[in-house]
């Protein structure tokens, strides 16, 4: 029983589960046919487009997920709020520029999530990903002053440190030697 209950076959059965249920909201009714047909076309597309294998290191720690998705949904909130702010108020448009983040996230997993969670705040965008050097360059809608480029800088590290502790604990992570080149 045990060699059926591994982490790829729940991988699998998790993808199987989520495709069927995307299927059935989308359809809009909970019938019978309709979670059958879903299954159906998720095991369809999961057969004949398979993704590439990603290595996953560390594992996944539940609540620190879910201080990451509250604090990444208040940021979020905050920002929208900014840029809003940024569009009615009276005065000219703010000062934007692009700013260099060096990341310290070892899967190439979790840096993608991370960069795609900076995406999700609004008045941000991830314009180039470095992987070698673990080095993103965001494009940001406030760096009018050295108070708004610090505050970016501690969202980033905020959100890096979370992205860590629920995907990569320091100690479940691996030695990576960094090249003498991208040393500072």
């Amino acid at each position: 029983m045990s060699r059926f209950v591994n982490r790829d076959n729940v991988l699998r059965v998790a993808v199987l589960s989520w495709l069927t249920a995307v299927w059935v909201a989308l359809w809009g009714d909970l019938s019978l046919a309709n979670v059958l047909a879903g299954a159906i076309v998720a095991l369809i597309v999961v057969v004949a487009l398979p993704l590439p294998l990603v290595p996953v290191a560390g594992r996944f720690h539940p609540l620190s997920f879910l201080e990451l998705v509250a604090v990444g949904t208040y940021y979020a909130l905050e920002s929208s709020l900014q840029v809003a702010w940024f569009a009615i108020r009276p005065s000219g448009p703010p000062v934007s520029g692009v700013l260099r983040v060096h990341l310290s996230i070892q899967s190439d997993l979790v840096l993608v999530m991370c960069t795609d969670l900076l995406n999700l705040i609004p008045g941000t965008m991830v314009l180039e990903l470095d992987r070698a050097r673990c080095v993103v360059y965001v494009h940001v809608l406030d760096v009018g002053s050295d108070e708004a480029v610090a505050e970016f800088y501690r969202t980033t590290r905020r959100l890096e440190h979370l992205m860590i502790n629920a995907f990569e604990r320091p100690s479940e992570r691996r030695r990576v030697e960094t090249p003498p080149e991208v040393q500072p």
